[in-house]
Parts: structure tokens; sequence; C-alpha cells
């Protein structure tokens, strides 16, 4: 019964993308939806996109297992990134008609700057797109009772066809409806959990005050900075929610539609939260790893609620793997392929982007059966390569220092940076000095450079 349910979401997502699919005539209508979406709808869609597989399932199991110390991100960081992005970069990436994060570059850099820094966002979104893939083959097999990694292929193949015919309005679209069914799922679970625990206070004097410290064990203050600041800079300039922005009807619109997603995130992500905290102490069967809240939920809801439940957890993981592949595709089409061939027109760009969606959905596959967390591939997503990328963009947004050089520079240190701190010397603060050493080499050029 399950697993017909859910393959009735499939069909209804699907006939969503369908839909969507024939009102997409152009690069620009499949990448950003033409740029028609209300408050509401960039809201909704920036809230859903960044609510996905690591918020659901990563930081849930991770916090069951650590403690709060172990999902700092989750809601705290993400939210904070997402209140950023509507107040520094939403608006003013909208005023100026934008496509992608790499027209920026373009715009203020120049075309070199602009091909580097697709080079660099390209790799963090198929990470991105692991991730999510990995939530959705986990919760698949929960519902099936079959194996991660055939669920793993049926998902990828699910998702490459979704993406492919939709774009991002059907993206959109699903986005607004799986938020409302996800918010109740989560609010049904949270008041089953908390009658098994025998109530609010029940559950909360059963919590072990040492699961409540935010602080590792013996970690340094280093440590900790670089703990917080991977999610709240090192996602403040990702592709898949500034495509929404991009996707407003106006600058204004853009930006009151980011502080939405921020205040949804923060508000509906303490749920999670709380199911890492309570649920271990249950005496419950849960599951291991990332397959903790959906046998939590298998084991507390009726058959009934858990169909329901687990259709709108695999609507919310299709939404952002499907925001990922298109922020790959999106990049590769507009700023290496276009470049490539100008001549081009929109139905062969739209033709391109949708190859391209195909053949990045193959490669976050491959990174997915590589046996990473899903935490753990979000975290990596979002330090590797970014802190040169934000650098660029807080600089060269609000300020005239700095030009080419200033943009390669910043982007070449701050990712080898990060590889010899993070890979090579595995020194605490990595994700840190990478932004230290981006921020250093593209101010210190355009000290140098500042004539030329």
């Amino acid at each position: 019964m399950m697993a017909a349910a859910v393959f009735g979401y499939v069909i209804l997502q699907l006939a969503i993308a369908a839909w969507a699919s024939r009102r997409t005539a152009s690069d620009t209508d499949y990448l950003i939806a033409g740029r028609r979406l209300g408050v509401i709808a960039v809201g909704l869609s920036v809230f859903a996109t960044w609510f996905g597989g690591e918020t659901v399932l990563g930081s849930t199991a991770t916090i069951a297992r650590e403690g709060l110390a172990g999902a700092r991100a989750e809601p705290f960081g993400y939210a904070i990134t997402l209140l950023l992005m509507a107040l520094l970069i939403a608006g003013q990436f909208r005023k100026r008609g934008y496509v992608t994060l790499a027209d920026f570059f373009r715009d203020r850099f120049g075309p070199r700057a602009e091909t580097l820094a697709v080079l660099v966002a390209i790799p963090t979104s198929v990470i991105w797109a692991a991730a999510q893939l990995l939530a959705m083959a986990t919760l698949m097999a929960v519902v099936t009772g079959m194996g991660v990694v055939p669920m793993l292929l049926a998902a990828t193949g699910l998702v490459i066809v979704y993406t492919s015919l939709g774009g991002l309005l059907g993206d959109v679209i699903t986005d607004m409806m799986q938020g409302a069914i996800l918010l109740v799922g989560l609010v049904l679970l949270l008041a089953l959990m908390l009658a098994a625990a025998g109530g609010p206070g029940a559950a909360l004097a059963a919590i072990d005050p040492e699961r409540l410290r935010l602080v590792g064990p013996g970690e340094s203050w280093v440590e900790r900075l670089d703990v917080w600041m991977i999610p709240i800079l090192g996602s403040l300039v990702a592709q898949e929610p500034i495509a929404r922005f991009l996707g407003a009807r106006s600058a204004a619109v853009a930006r009151t539609g980011g502080l939405i997603a921020a205040g949804l995130y923060l508000l509906v992500g303490l749920i999670p939260l709380a199911f890492g905290l309570i649920a271990p102490g249950l005496g419950i069967e849960t599951g291991e790893g990332d397959l903790f809240l959906p046998v939590l939920a298998r084991e507390l809801m009726p058959s009934f609620l858990f169909v329901i439940f687990a259709g709108a957890l695999f609507s919310a993981v299709l939404s952002t793997v499907d925001s990922a592949l298109l922020a790959i595709a999106a990049l590769a089409t507009e700023n290496i392929y276009a470049r490539i061939r100008p001549a081009s027109d929109q139905r062969e760009r739209l033709k391109i982007a949708r190859i391209l969606t195909v053949t990045a959905g193959i490669a976050a596959l491959l990174i997915a059966l590589s046996g990473e967390t899903i935490y753990g591939l979000v975290e990596l997503a979002s330090s590797l390569g970014s802190a040169g990328l934000l650098i660029c963009v807080l600089a060269g947004l609000h300020n005239r220092a700095g030009g080419e050089i200033s943009a390669i520079a910043a982007i070449l240190c701050g990712l080898a940076a990060i590889l010899l701190a993070e890979w090579v010397f595995a020194l605490p603060g990595a994700f840190m000095l990478s932004i230290a050493a981006a921020a250093l080499a593209y101010f210190s050029t355009a000290l140098a450079f500042r004539n030329r």
C-alpha cells in the first residue's frame, strides 16, 4: 500500500512537470520560470529548496547520535544564510536581470572570472544533488523495503525525467503543494512522539542535558567558529536559491520572498531538531544513520498518515535535488555553452540545458554511491570552493575595489586554501582560513592593480 501511494506521488509530480513543459519555450522559461514568480511562490519555493534531505533526514539522524553539537547548521545556520541572501543579494541580482550567479562575475569582473566561477560552482551543486539523491533513496528504501542502492538508481532516473520536463516552473508548483503537506505531517509526527513520551513535560525532562550543548567535546573556538561559518557563509552564494530570486517579478518580490523563506526555515526547522533530541529516549525502534526519521515515522504513525508523510518528504527532497540539477544546467548552458556558441537561440539553449540536466544527474549518482552520509555531503558542498565566490560577490556588489585579477586571485586562493587546510594538513578552522585567504587575495590585488 505504501509503495503504491508513493508511486502515486511520483505520477502526480511527473504530471505537473509535463504540464509545466508545455509552458517552457525558452531557456529562461526553463531555468528561472520566465521571471513570473510572486512573493508567496518565491518564499515557499526558496524554503522548500533549502528544507531538503539534510534538514529532515540528515540532521535529525546526526542530532540523535551526537546531540545539538552534531548539527548546529540546522536550522539556525541555514536560516541565517537565507536572511543574509534576502538582505544582501536577492534584490541586487534581480534588479540587474541576471539568469545565473556567474552572470554577475561576467558583468562585474569579465569573462575569465565568469568561467572560473562556473568551474568552481558546478562541483558544489553536483555534491549537493548527490546528498539529496541519497536522502530520496533512503526514504524510498524504508517505504518499499528494498535496498538503498537500487532505490538510488530509481531515484536518479525519476529526478532526471522530472527535472528535464518541468524546469523551475514545475518545481515551484510542487514546492507550494508539498510545503503545506510536509508541515502538517511534521506537526502530526511531533504530536505523536510527544504523546509516546508521556507529554511535552516528560519528553523535555527525559533529554540528557549533555545533548543540549552546542559545543562538541574538546572543541576549540576556531573549530566552533568554523562549524557555524560553513552553513552561514558557505552557502550564501549558492545558485539553487538564487535562481528563485532571479525568477521573481521584481527586486522587491525577491527580497520579501527571501525574508519569508528565512522565517519559515527557522520555525519549521525546529521540529526535526526535536525529533533528534527526544526520539532516542522513547524506547522504540529507530533506524540507523539516515534511516532514523523514516523508521520513527513508520513506527509512530498509522499507515495512512505515514503514506502522506512519506510522500511529502519524498516531494521535498525531489524539489531540492531538482534545484541542484537546474543550477548545474543553468551555469553550464548560460555561462559556457552560450559563450562557445553566441549565435545559439533560446530553443537551442533550452535543448542543451535539458541534456546537461541528464549529465548532472548521472554525475550526482556516482558521488551518492561513494558511501558518504547525507549530512557529510552537504557540509562538503557548503565549504568546497565557496570562499572565493563569496568574497567576490560581497565585495563586488557593495564597493568598486577590485577587477578581473582580484576575482581570479580570490577564487583560486580560496579553493587552494580549503584543499590544503582540509585535505592535506587537516587544520582546524579550514573554512575560515579559506575565507581569509580569498579576502586577502582579493583586496591585495585590488590595491596592487588599482590603476590598471
